[in-house]
């Protein structure tokens, strides 16, 4: 009898068997139908549709732990029967999951439809390839939850379009829990990270900024050319005052009045608005990255923008003792973070607020 005979004879006997009804039988039955498939011999097509419809018939008939049994050790090999894994991908997840992270017997579409259709425990699996496509990541950006999001994130294998980045940093600005996995991301492109700097905690901008820091020029222009299409319009009304603060700045401006020592008299003053667009004019930043600051009191924001204007240490003291004002340790925190100025590089604060300009050149004048 010919190897092909014999293994056929073998085959067929296993189907003969397939409707064993004891649980240790059945799988060792399915383990024979493995090793058989494992035996080192090339499969022709016949063959292979045989062992698909054989292991699919037997699986379909086995407890979960068998067929977890069975995901598994199809997943260790090449060339697995198409059909059995597709099943194997849709089942429970103790059964899916090695199938969806590691088999390369799925196709994007098998993959797709699996991430349209099953939950969150699917999704993360399949955000742990180690190659997702933009079609199967957008997929899951849609209809993840923030940990399957955070899980996708953290894989720099997968591949997340423009459109998919962006909806990742909107969902993150507004979820704490994203920070971390979308600032380390690699992959994120440079204006977004630069969005997230405002709403993450101060080790991670120091992330951004090291970021900043070692960006190529011209990664750094396209970063830019990239924002400028997707700047906001929407960051709320201007302040009632606004217009009048905007007219007696330019006057001012007109006779050579605008110094950084207006601008600390002005906050002195508590000439708010005439104060911010005093400031956005001199460091080059629109009025709404300017408000942002001062209202959130955002001092290394603050260090960044008078690092990059030229503005001296003593100067941003002043801002900073005048922007604490009531706080118990203004003195005190005024140190803290003059000693940020101090240490932060002048290059990585001009490249910093090239992106917080991007809103001035885009969208200062639509707001207004």
């Amino acid at each position: 009898m010919s190897a092909v005979a014999a293994a056929d004879s073998r085959l067929h006997d296993l189907i003969a068997l397939a409707h064993e009804t004891d649980s240790a039988r059945r799988r060792e039955l399915l383990r024979g139908v493995t090793d058989l498939f494992f035996s080192g011999e090339r499969h022709g097509a016949t063959e292979m549709a045989l062992f698909d419809d054989v292991l699919g018939q037997l699986a379909g008939e086995m407890e979960v732990a068998v067929r977890a049994e069975l995901a598994q050790r199809m997943t260790q090999g090449a060339g697995a029967p198409v059909g059995l894994m597709r099943t194997l991908a849709r089942d429970e997840i103790e059964v899916a999951r090695p199938v969806l992270q590691h088999s390369y017997a799925l196709s994007e579409a098998d993959l797709l439809q699996v991430a349209r259709t099953h939950g969150q425990d699917h999704l993360r699996a399949i955000s742990q390839r180690h190659s997702v496509s933009e079609a199967v990541s957008e997929a899951i950006v849609e209809r993840g939850d923030d940990d399957t999001l955070g899980v996708l994130l953290r894989n720099e294998g997968a591949e997340l379009s423009r459109q998919s980045h962006e909806r990742v940093v909107d969902r993150a600005a507004v979820n704490p829990a994203l920070h971390e996995a979308v600032v380390t991301r690699q992959s994120l492109p440079a204006d977004l990270l630069n969005e997230m700097y405002f709403v993450v905690e101060a080790r991670l901008r120091d992330q951004i900024l090291a970021r900043n820091a070692a960006i190529d020029p011209a990664q750094l222009e396209a970063a830019l050319a990239a924002g400028r299409k997707r700047v906001a319009l929407s960051d709320g009304a201007l302040p009632p005052d606004y217009a009048e603060a905007e007219a007696a700045v330019r006057v001012m401006k007109a006779k050579g009045e605008i110094s950084p020592r207006t601008l600390a008299a002005m906050l002195r003053n508590r000439e708010t608005t005439r104060f911010l667009v005093a400031l956005a004019e001199l460091a080059d930043i629109d009025f709404h990255t300017a408000r942002r600051i001062l209202e959130r009191k955002e001092l290394d924001a603050l260090a960044i923008v008078c690092r990059a204007a030229d503005f001296d240490r003593s100067l941003f003291l002043t801002f900073t003792v005048l922007i604490l004002d009531r706080d118990d340790d203004a003195m005190g925190r005024a140190k803290a973070h003059g000693d940020l100025y101090g240490a932060l590089p002048k290059d990585a604060a001009l490249r910093t607020i090239r992106f917080w300009r991007m809103r001035r050149s885009t969208g200062d004048s639509a707001a207004a």
